[in-house]
């Protein structure tokens, strides 16, 4: 069974796996999202752990900072990133079973959070299709990311 809990320091070997060439240009390893969390001393970013089993499998950050933003015009939206599944362990559902989860989590302790909003790169095919799946909508917004363009997808709670 899958489910999602604020990220501990004693879920990290857990999530310090590595990410194909591929992977990494479309996403954040865990260990780089929360370097970049702890220099910024962001108080807006919330890492959370992805569980399946009890066993730490994945990753993801909720966002609640400016850069949201750049996305949409919500200010009660949320920015969903650095989302990654060990690949040992990815086609088993985990990803889109933790993407579900993301809104009953965001809903149980974001209460006033009424939109996820996220970029997915035009060439990630995969995540684009998880994301649709899991019912996020694209309505033609995009902007250019550090690997190429990006969708701009969104998730009314």
């Amino acid at each position: 069974m899958v489910k999602l809990n604020f990220f501990e320091q004693k879920d990290f070997p857990g999530v310090n796996y590595a990410l194909d060439e591929d992977q990494m240009q479309y996403t954040a390893t865990a260990e780089q999202a929360l370097k970049k969390i702890e220099e910024r001393k962001d108080t807006l970013a919330f890492p959370i752990t992805i569980f399946e089993d009890e066993n730490p499998c994945g990753f993801l950050v909720l966002d609640f900072g400016s850069d949201k933003l750049e996305l949409t015009d919500n200010k009660q939206a949320m920015l969903l990133r650095s989302f990654s599944v060990n690949p040992e362990l990815q086609g088993k559902g985990i990803g889109k079973a933790a993407m579900i989860k993301v809104d009953e989590f965001v809903r149980e302790n974001f209460k006033d959070c009424d939109e996820i909003v996220l970029a997915v790169n035009q060439n990630n095919i995969a995540a684009y299709q998880l994301y649709r799946n899991t019912g996020y909508h694209y309505e033609g917004k995009t902007r250019i990311g550090r690997s190429g363009p990006q969708y701009i997808m969104y998730k009314k709670l």
